[in-house]
């Protein structure tokens, strides 16, 4: 009874922060639900523009806007400027402290029995359990938050024990199939924007809800419009309680969606660096 009661209480922050998408399985952006181990959890470094203390949005220039003469060529016929040597120096600082806080080179694993499986930037996790096989799908674009942080005041430095940590919260799709059935149920899945507190003695709140749940067909990539979606935010909460079960007797659970954001967080990180490493080659032309 108090389980329903919690996940009552969930509606209304569904609901507030529930916001109209046609895409699915494609991360969007949330603020971090829980902190997790320094062991995947870096300072917030991506928003330097933020430490400016010029409150009129402007962006500073750091070079001049004119196009220098080309250095020394290269052999690769391109354009090179001392913009693009400082733009190579920063990037190559930047990689170096990147790394440093990259605690491992290994991707956590995930209890419970989850096989990974990575397309990019898209990871599926999957399992089977007595004859059943359950997929999760997510995707780490756009699945770091944003850093509404106020700006610090000229001449003063944050202390490093109150930098934001950056923690990836992919949207994610769950898909069971069964053996003999045409069609697979899935649920659309997302972290909701405020985490729902709760007391010594209360029973812990999901972190993760239910959008949508559908039956798709088997083995399609997208989901198809045509096929009836069921929205949760109207649903009534029995029936919304026994499909949380549903999953979670299926493994997916609260320590679930902790290991997933432990998870999709080493993978984002992964590919930032990379990214910031191929960036540096583009401009040197290495």
């Amino acid at each position: 009874m108090l389980k329903s009661v919690v996940r009552s209480v969930g509606a209304a922050v569904r609901l507030s922060s529930a916001t109209t998408s046609t895409a699915r399985a494609l991360p969007l952006s949330c603020p971090m639900l829980r902190s997790l181990s320094p062991a995947v959890t870096r300072p917030f470094t991506r928003s330097l523009w933020m430490l400016n203390s010029n409150s009129s949005g402007y962006r500073p220039k750091l070079f001049s806007s004119k196009v220098l003469s080309p250095s020394v060529s290269c052999g690769c016929g391109g354009l090179h400027t001392e913009g693009d040597k400082a733009f190579g120096d920063f990037l190559s600082d930047e990689i170096k402290e990147e790394k440093k806080i990259q605690k491992s080179k290994t991707l956590p694993k995930m209890s419970g029995g989850w096989e990974l499986e990575m397309n990019g930037t898209e990871a599926k996790l999957s399992r089977s359990v007595s004859g059943e096989k359950i997929t999760v799908t997510f995707n780490i674009n756009n699945s770091i938050p944003p850093n509404f942080e106020e700006e610090v005041e000229q001449g003063q430095q944050k202390p490093a024990e109150e930098e934001s940590e950056i923690v990836s919260t992919p949207n994610f799709v769950v898909e069971v199939t069964k053996q003999a059935a045409k069609h697979s149920l899935v649920f659309d899945c997302h972290f909701p924007e405020d985490e729902m507190s709760h007391g010594e003695g209360e029973e812990e709140s999901d972190i993760f809800a239910i959008r949508e749940v559908s039956f798709q067909p088997e083995g399609d990539t997208e989901w198809k419009e045509t096929c009836y979606t069921l929205n949760t935010d109207s649903l009534d909460w029995a029936l919304y309680d026994h499909m949380m079960d549903f999953l979670a007797d299926r493994g997916v659970d609260n320590t679930f969606a902790d290991e997933l954001m432990e998870l999709s967080t080493a993978i984002e990180h992964q590919e930032y660096i990379k990214f910031l490493e191929d960036l540096q080659g583009f401009v040197k032309c290495n």
